[in-house]
């Protein structure tokens, strides 16, 4: 297992680091988190590690801190770790149970599953496991910046928090100013944008499940829309202009999708898809409406195994799929960070065969060819 990723804090130092479990809003020391000019006593600041683990940083990081993302969310073994009363999600982990709603990190260093494999996730550098598969994201044109190399959890090749120019810490003061929970319909900043992906509506869990899809009952509500880009890749479906700040933005409908089509526009786009959005389809949709018809009509119950969005963003989460009027998204069929599958996939694909009988994945939807 690839373990060269950086431990913001000890395990001590982390006890006054959210004001509740409900609301990452960091309180407490400001030396907890960040590092003035990373140096003390002769030495740098941001060398410590959680108790028993060897991975230690050298900086300085961006935003003065003391540590990578990693650093907060991927220092224990549990999905979630609580300390001192306050509950930090962990991206990164061995926890025996489910993993959070947007995986875990772990199936591609071989912490968790069957396996170490690039191909399970993205491989953020914090990892320090760069992806030897891709040197590119899937669906983008071949010129474009973004690579194996510099993909990050945050920044500006990152999906958290605002990404453009040179910009060191895209969540910088995110996580000072973020008081919101469950429906997030403005997005206009990192901080009330849903998990801090700028421009991006949804409720976020925020019950005894809080950050995770448990059952039907229990999950996150996404934003989808109604129709995929309108146009092949263009300059202008992320920028307003050259770098700097306000260049990147994202399309009117702040969905998933949409953010997912930032880096891989090809898998969003009607010419991608196969001209229009109407099936036959040459590559799977996204931000479709899931047909009210023939086998579609059939997918009424909430499945967190092929999760769907909701064109209007709701106040709880719904155990209801209403076919005719919910959609298609990315998240339908992939996780966000890895899983134990290829492609990042919440199945393995490899399983579904088309009348054989089976149940859940490509199923969910496609209920009269199982």
């Amino acid at each position: 297992m690839r373990q060269a990723f950086f431990v913001i804090f000890a395990a001590s130092s982390l006890l006054a680091f959210l004001s509740s479990a409900s609301y990452p809003k960091v309180t407490g020391p400001c030396a907890n988190c960040h590092t003035m000019h990373n140096s003390q006593n002769g030495a740098a600041m941001a060398t410590y590690g959680a108790s028993g683990q060897p991975w230690t940083g050298v900086g300085p990081y961006g935003g003065l801190t003391r540590g990578t993302c990693l650093g907060c969310h991927g220092i224990g073994t549990a999905k979630i770790v609580t300390i001192g009363g306050s509950n930090i999600p962990q991206v990164w982990h061995n926890d025996a149970s489910a993993d959070l709603a947007g995986g875990n990190f772990a199936y591609i260093t071989g912490g968790k599953g069957s396996g170490a494999s690039d191909a399970k996730g993205h491989n953020v550098i914090e990892l320090g496991n760069i992806d030897d598969i891709l040197t590119i994201p899937p669906g983008r044109n071949p010129g474009h910046s973004l690579s194996n190399t510099n993909l990050s959890c945050s920044g500006t090749f990152g999906c958290h928090g605002i990404r453009y120019g040179t910009a060191p810490a895209g969540l910088k003061g995110a996580h000072h100013s973020n008081t919101d929970d469950g429906s997030l319909t403005i997005a206009d900043s990192v901080a009330n944008s849903y998990r801090f992906l700028w421009g991006v509506k949804g409720y976020e869990n925020n019950g005894t499940y809080k950050w995770q899809n448990k059952d039907a009952a229990n999950h996150n509500e996404y934003f989808g829309a109604t129709a995929p880009l309108m146009n092949d890749a263009q300059c202008s479906d992320c920028h307003n202009g050259p770098h700097g700040p306000g260049a990147l933005k994202l399309k009117p409908q702040s969905s998933m999708s949409a953010f997912c089509a930032t880096c891989h526009p090809n898998f969003h786009n009607l010419s991608g898809i196969g001209g229009n959005a109407s099936s036959p389809f040459t590559r799977h949709p996204t931000d479709v409406i899931l047909p009210n018809a023939g086998e579609y009509a059939a997918y009424t119950a909430y499945s967190v195994d092929a999760p769907i969005a909701r064109t209007t963003v709701p106040g709880a989460p719904s155990p209801v799929v209403n076919p005719g009027s919910d959609v298609v998204m990315c998240l339908s069929c992939h996780a966000a960070h890895a899983t134990n599958y290829p492609d990042m996939l919440r199945w393995n694909y490899s399983t579904m065969n088309a009348g054989g009988g089976g149940s859940g994945g490509c199923f969910t939807c496609h209920t009269q060819k199982k």
